[in-house]
């Protein structure tokens, strides 16, 4: 089965799941200026955070990478994670499980 969405039509604020209960993860991240998501991790896996909209500063343990609309970030999950926007922002992200 075929569906198809706009990022804007899923529900939930920050965190909107794109295909809830299956994997990979996958999540479209909504923040307004100045918003941010807690330092937190994701063990066990791989993680593409791809910036649909808006500017953010990606806290990545003791670096953080400023992005652009349009840019992908690539890391892995065992790191603290710490995304805020500089200005409205919307992003597509995917938490893949880690193969061995």
């Amino acid at each position: 089965m075929t569906t198809i969405h706009t990022l804007d039509e899923l529900d939930g604020q920050p965190h909107a799941n794109v295909f809830p209960d299956r994997e990979p993860k996958t999540v479209r991240l909504s923040l307004d200026a100045d918003e941010s998501v807690p330092a937190h991790s994701h063990p066990g896996r791989d993680i593409v955070l791809y910036l649909v909209e808006g500017e953010i500063e990606l806290q990545l343990g003791d670096r953080t990478h400023d992005l652009t609309a349009g840019e992908i970030a690539r890391f892995e999950g065992e790191q603290e994670i710490s995304p805020r926007a500089v200005e409205p922002s919307v992003a597509l992200i995917v938490l893949a499980p880690r193969s061995e």
